[in-house]
């Protein structure tokens, strides 16, 4: 880690220490996307249009669109037999034919782990079940999942969501969940549909990524060691708020900011022990820069704190893999 190596100040008895959660940062599935722009801009030249920001992160957006990326909310705004692509969130089945129809060239970014979650759905779907979505109704994830069977999914945002469902066979009746969540909110929520519902059909392994399960339980650590956490992230990014909630149920004050320039003196007042994180669309260099404000602030010792290791990498689409 870079900010390691900076001199550190002397004469400090009992030094104020950063721990800095690993993993934290970039998943396989943020890299896989922002990685697919690139190559296609590279292949193809400026403009390669993304519908809808390709993850929630200002600085990564910000930094793709100086490369040739134009980001757009529909696929109206994108000029006809222009490349498009799909952001990692998903999207639904229509948004794919309206490409097609409008003699769009289409990539599909979406994360393999949200793919997942579709062809869950459609199995679902097709052997007559009615199916439960655990998670936030305005989310572009959702919004994506909920096209794959619109007449036959309801969502369900909360453990009181599941008084008011209504089915019509509780025996034909399944769970699938947005893969950002809290792991202990879903747990709680497809507990409530169980207890509900005995017959539920639950999935044999959480939908929740690998990745947010990782970046909640290193929050967790932290919480045991630290004073206030602060999680770099966008608000409009789900897994980022996320972390910063599991923080505060694992009992301390957490903070989500997009970059260094936001945190506050009077949060560190009295903290010895400062905790840094970060969502899974954030970039490294945000963390590094936190990292740099804290030291500036008083905060002399840097250690990192591991509760995972992660290797996973997504090979490109089959639309990257023709072309190669």
């Amino acid at each position: 880690m870079k900010d390691r190596d900076r001199p550190m100040p002397q004469n400090a008895d009992n030094p104020r220490s950063i721990v800095v959660a690993a993993p934290r940062g970039f998943c396989a599935g943020v890299s896989y996307a922002i990685d697919i722009v690139e190559q296609m801009i590279e292949r193809h030249g400026r403009p390669i249009y993304v519908r809808h920001e390709i993850v929630h992160n200002r600085h990564v957006v910000e930094d793709l669109r100086a490369k040739g990326a134009v980001f757009v909310d529909e696929l109206a705004d994108v000029p006809a037999g222009s490349w498009v692509v799909f952001s990692a969130h998903g999207v639904a089945p229509a948004v794919k034919q309206e490409a097609r129809e409008r003699g769009l060239r289409a990539v599909d970014a979406t994360c393999p782990l949200v793919t997942k979650v579709h062809t869950e759905v459609l199995r679902y779907a097709n052997a007559g079940f009615e199916i439960l979505l655990v998670g936030h109704k305005r989310h572009v994830e959702v919004e994506g999942t909920c096209g794959h069977a619109p007449d036959r999914i309801q969502v369900v945002e909360s453990a009181q969501d599941v008084e008011s469902v209504r089915v019509l066979d509780p025996e034909k009746l399944a769970v699938v969940t947005q893969t950002t969540l809290s792991v202990d909110d879903t747990r709680e929520i497809v507990e409530a549909i169980r207890r509900r519902f005995p017959a539920v059909r639950t999935p044999s392994k959480d939908d929740i990524c690998y990745a947010t399960q990782n970046r909640q339980n290193a929050v967790k650590a932290l919480a045991a060691e630290c004073d206030l956490i602060l999680v770099l992230g966008s608000p409009t990014s789900s897994n980022s708020n996320r972390l910063a909630e599991v923080a505060v149920a694992s009992g301390c004050e957490a903070r989500l900011v997009q970059e260094a320039a936001e945190i506050r003196p009077e949060w560190l007042a009295g903290a010895r022990n400062v905790g840094v994180t970060a969502g899974a669309s954030t970039p490294e260099s945000l963390v590094e820069e936190a990292i740099g404000c804290l030291r500036d602030a008083g905060f002399t010792q840097v250690r990192e704190l591991r509760t995972a290791e992660e290797h996973v990498a997504f090979p490109p689409p089959r639309e990257l893999r023709r072309e190669g």
